[in-house]
């Protein structure tokens, strides 16, 4: 068999700490049956694991983008890895941290000095995800009955992800984390997240900077919060308090919880003995140690299995260094110069079953995508489309279907995007490699085409392409969420 090796990195900027990992991800040529060969990441090996820093942070409260970049030099030296030997991975912007007015362009910048396809992502529900792979419980999920939630409890969020036979079901973020309230060794208050504020001011409790506080009130705090997450896990209906504390829509209903495992800094407090005074609960300026004690008591009370999480501290940047990569298909058409991409959106369509509706549609598809997006993204040398179509399955059952799909796509990319560009499209069937030379035989030049799959899309996705592994496959990113979508000049 064909061997490669990539080497990928995994940063998590979170609301407390900062973490990075490089790992190796071995890459083989497998045979399948009576079906064509396919790449598929065969082994995933840990090769060196940073230290926990706390998150530089400016006295604005912005983070301190020379520092970070510093530390992430520092670990690099440390693993003995230069910037260009990196060819995959994440770089994970976590809990309050993603809502600094700087996040953006420091992640990007790390991204785009780390390495030829380090992506810069974030998202409570990617977070989720990744954190849940990092701590196994995607794994767990294939060797016990039922569902399998994993929450990942950081500084300033508790992101919750539910597996069963090794498949994500649902996510879900809570505002639910230790640095949401600061305090000094004897109480002080310091700082109250403007997220709790709220939900303490629904709940008739007054707390703000200058106070000092008990013990006791803390402990009604960490335990409120706590249950009001885990409530809403069991099976409850979101209530007022629910609706306070979420970040960002929840599901309507989750699927019943078997078995919980703990991840994040507050799983890693959990084992640890639960604090006795204000003094031992703000011994990291925050209420982390008290919300880990209280979160472990207010579970048990729940009639769910409890299992230990692989990884705690570090589960979401193992899971964005190791689990965030997977591959296309062996049947995928990328000109020369195209790749590598970075966060390009997602516009999935859905073909109808009459052919001949198919370039109207395209065309409509592309000329909402050109208006949202229009802004190029970056990775290439070329220009990028600012957007990529992911075909659904459907009425593509032949070779004039698949001619037909390509001059219409081609006819749209003409009207809306021009010349000069790079045209993305991810096919969720094997039809990759047919489609993407039809295009190109259509554009005659115009535009470079990159055209992949097996892959499925939703509207809300990003996706990551990097370079070509033996000709045959790319290595990719599916992301939830890249940043949020900031309104366009003009855009109505």
């Amino acid at each position: 068999m064909n061997g490669h090796c990539i080497v990928s990195v995994g940063l998590d900027l979170g609301t407390s700490t900062t973490k990075l990992i490089v790992s190796r991800l071995r890459v083989e040529e497998v045979a399948a049956g009576f079906s064509l060969s396919r790449y598929e990441i065969v082994r995933r090996e840990l090769l060196y694991t940073g230290p926990v820093r706390f998150t530089p942070l400016l006295e604005n409260g912005e983070i301190h983008g020379e520092a970070v970049a510093a530390a992430v030099a520092a670990d690099y030296a440390s693993a003995g890895i230069e910037p260009e030997r990196i060819g995959s991975g994440a770089v994970i912007v976590t809990g309050e941290t993603a809502a600094k007015t700087n996040a953006e362009p420091i992640v990007h910048r790390l991204a785009g000095e780390a390495g030829s396809f380090v992506v810069a992502s974030a998202g409570p529900d990617l977070e989720g995800v990744l954190a849940g792979k990092g701590a196994g419980a995607d794994r767990r999920s294939l060797s016990v009955p039922g569902t399998v939630a994993n929450i990942d409890t950081g500084g300033g969020t508790a992101n919750i992800a539910l597996f069963r036979r090794g498949k994500v079901l649902a996510t879900a973020t809570f505002h639910v984390g230790g640095r949401l309230i600061r305090l000094t060794e004897t109480g002080r208050i310091l700082y109250v997240a403007p997220p709790l504020r709220e939900w303490l001011k629904h709940r008739g409790i007054r707390l703000r900077p200058g106070m000092m506080a008990e013990l006791p009130l803390l402990r009604e705090i960490a335990e409120g919060m706590s249950r009001v997450m885990l409530r809403y896990l069991s099976g409850e209906p979101a209530d007022e308090e629910t609706e306070l504390l979420s970040l960002g829509p929840l599901p309507a209903k989750l699927p019943p919880v078997d078995e919980v495992m703990y991840s994040g800094g507050i799983g890693e407090l959990m084992r640890r003995p639960p604090p006795q005074t204000i003094a031992e609960t703000a011994r990291y300026g925050d209420m982390g140690p008290l919300l880990a004690h209280c979160l472990a008591g207010v579970s048990r009370e729940f009639p769910w299995r409890h299992a230990q999480a692989e990884q705690t501290v570090r589960a979401t940047v193992i899971g964005a260094g190791m689990q965030s990569t997977t591959l296309s298909g062996s049947t995928i058409h990328a000109e020369p110069g195209a790749l590598p991409l970075r966060n390009v959106p997602v516009l999935p369509v859905e073909l109808p079953a009459d052919a001949a509706e198919w370039p109207a549609l395209l065309r409509q598809v592309c000329t909402v995508g050109e208006r949202l997006f229009g802004a190029a993204t970056g990775g290439a040398a070329a220009k990028p489309a600012p957007f990529a179509l992911a075909i659904r399955s459907g009425p593509i059952a032949a070779y004039r279907d698949l001619a037909s799909l390509a001059e219409a796509i081609s006819r749209a990319w003409d009207a809306v995007l021009g010349r000069g560009r790079i045209g993305v499209v991810v096919c969720e069937t094997d039809v990759g490699q047919a489609l993407g030379q039809l295009l190109a035989l259509q554009q005659n030049g115009r535009n470079r085409i990159v055209c992949i799959d097996p892959i499925r899309l939703e509207s809300s996705d990003y996706i990551d392409i990097g370079e070509e592994i033996g000709g045959r496959a790319v290595p990719v990113i599916v992301k939830t969420l890249a940043f949020p979508l900031k309104e366009k000049e003009g855009v109505q």
